[in-house]
Parts: structure tokens; C-alpha cells; sequence
């Protein structure tokens, strides 16, 4: 179960990496339920990204991978092409999701959005290693 202050202890883990980085972020963080837990939209982030963040979370605990993998596999020609549109459009094939995991099983799960997908990616890592 994620907690209110295990997700305040990830989403300070991406700030301090979206501040290294000088890019600032959206970050969501879901529950087992795909459920907002909490969310931090950072000074200066785009409030565009807001959606992005909690879809991304959502997806990567819907499907229990990481938004940049499911990514590789959405696009033409691939096993889950279109899985965009599904869901009621609150999935996202960009990264910056990740599951969170305790004992090798999927608790939660961060989005980050507010940067290039390498930069996404990373806050989200760094969030989701404090976990």
C-alpha cells in the first residue's frame, strides 16, 4: 500500500532531481488501484502536464510497466498499437510512469511530465527509488 507519506517522501526524491536537472515537473503518484495518492505540480511546470503526470501513473499501474516500454510497443505494427485510445483515453506511451514495487510486487506508481521523455524518465526513476 502506498501511503500519503511514502508518496511526500517520492515525490520530494523527483523534485530533488527535477531541481538538478533545472527542469520543473508534474508528479503523481497512484495507488494499487491506479488511484491518485498525491500530486506536486512544481513552480514554473506546465499546467498541461498536470493530466499527463496522473495518466502517466495511472498507466504504468494499469499495466504494471514502465510508460517508455509500453511506448516501444504502441507504435505502428505494434502488439498493442492503438492502446492509447483505451481506457477512456487516460492512457499515456510517453515515459515518465513507472510502477512502484515493494516485495517484487506492483504497490503504486509514479508520472512525471513536464519535459523531454529522457528528462520525464529520469525524475521518475529517482522518485521511485526512494520508494
Amino acid at each position: 500500500m502506498i501511503t500519503l507519506n511514502d508518496a511526500k517522501r517520492i515525490i520530494a526524491a523527483a523534485e530533488k532531481k527535477a531541481n538538478e536537472i533545472g527542469q520543473p515537473m508534474n508528479v503523481a503518484i497512484a495507488d494499487a488501484g491506479g488511484n491518485l495518492v498525491a500530486h506536486v505540480r512544481m513552480d514554473g511546470a506546465w499546467i498541461g502536464s498536470i493530466d499527463i503526470s496522473i495518466k502517466k501513473a495511472y498507466t504504468s499501474r494499469a499495466f504494471d510497466i514502465a510508460t517508455k516500454d509500453l511506448a516501444g510497443h504502441s507504435q505502428s505494427g505494434g502488439q498493442f498499437f492503438g492502446i492509447h485510445a483505451s481506457n477512456d483515453g487516460r492512457i499515456m506511451i510517453f515515459a515518465g510512469g513507472i510502477p512502484l514495487k515493494r516485495n517484487g510486487k506492483v504497490v503504486g506508481a509514479i508520472g512525471v511530465s513536464g519535459g523531454s521523455g529522457e528528462q520525464d524518465h529520469s525524475v521518475a526513476e529517482a522518485g521511485a527509488a526512494a520508494y
